[in-house]
């Protein structure tokens, strides 16, 4: 049973007192609703973001009124000569290892500026961004975790990779995601046992994408989600949260769908 002692803190299922995550893309979205379930959960938080440093303070200030710390690190995932700086950063914020470490990031190419760019500039940016990023830092945070004898690593990525959509973006997305989804895999045996390595595949999310869509875009939701609805950002974090604790400590390798039950 899930209770709450006099600090405030969650004792019970998914509990993360004590424990210190990092959190890339956590200014919006799913990021967003993750760091605000781990910091709930009883961890501290740091709150990564690219440029949006008004909505990231938004997030830290939720987490610090929850009474768990938070620390806001700005940094771009394409300049990836930094990355070893990036981590010792994240490191650093709290004076103490992190024990979680969740690859959320990824380029916005549906509602950003990026959005314009041609089918061959899309995909180097979800190589610079996605790939890239959460190949490598995974890594790098795998390899201090694991030297530390403990840690989770957690990825995203997207229910309708291994299957399939049409259009340029779906085509560009199950590249990148079967990618990361595929990666996932690996580092979980490489990093074992010390370090669990495990990766959600979202569903027809609404994040900002989802919230501009044509009716159309909602029949279509609800004509492959059984639940017949779409998921929110929280049904994601929450599920995070699982996997990152200590509850699921025999889970790893795995790919998750998070979709509602959808399965075209």
């Amino acid at each position: 049973m899930v209770q709450m002692n006099a600090s405030g803190t969650i004792t019970g299922f998914g509990e993360l007192h004590d424990r210190r995550a990092v959190v890339t893309g956590a200014s919006s979205g799913i990021g967003r609703a993750i760091a605000l379930e781990l910091a709930r959960a009883g961890a501290d938080v740091v709150v990564h973001h690219r440029r949006s440093a008004n909505a990231a303070e938004s997030v830290a200030a939720e987490i610090s009124a929850m009474g768990r710390r938070a620390s806001v690190l700005p940094f771009d995932l394409t300049h990836h000569d930094a990355y070893d700086d990036f981590v010792e950063a994240a490191w650093s914020r709290f004076s103490a290892p992190i024990d979680i470490w969740i690859n959320n990031a990824g380029a916005d190419l549906l509602t950003g500026p990026d959005a314009k760019l041609s089918y061959s500039q899309k995909l180097q940016r979800l190589y610079d961004v996605d790939i890239y990023g959460t190949a490598l830092l995974g890594r790098l945070a795998g390899a201090r975790m694991k030297t530390a004898g403990r840690g989770v690593l957690l990825n995203i990525g997207w229910d309708q990779a291994d299957r399939g959509m049409e259009g340029d973006s779906g085509e560009l997305f199950a590249l990148s995601k079967n990618a990361i989804m595929g990666l996932t895999r690996s580092p979980a045996v490489s990093l074992a046992p010390e370090v669990r390595v495990n990766c959600i595949a979202p569903g027809w999310i609404k994040t900002a994408w989802g919230e501009t869509a044509s009716e159309l875009w909602h029949e279509r939701v609800l004509r492959e989600t059984p639940l017949k609805r779409w998921g929110a950002p929280e049904d994601i974090a929450r599920l995070a949260r699982f996997l990152v604790s200590d509850d699921a400590a025999y889970l790893t390798g795995q790919v998750i769908n998070a979709n509602g039950g959808a399965v075209r």
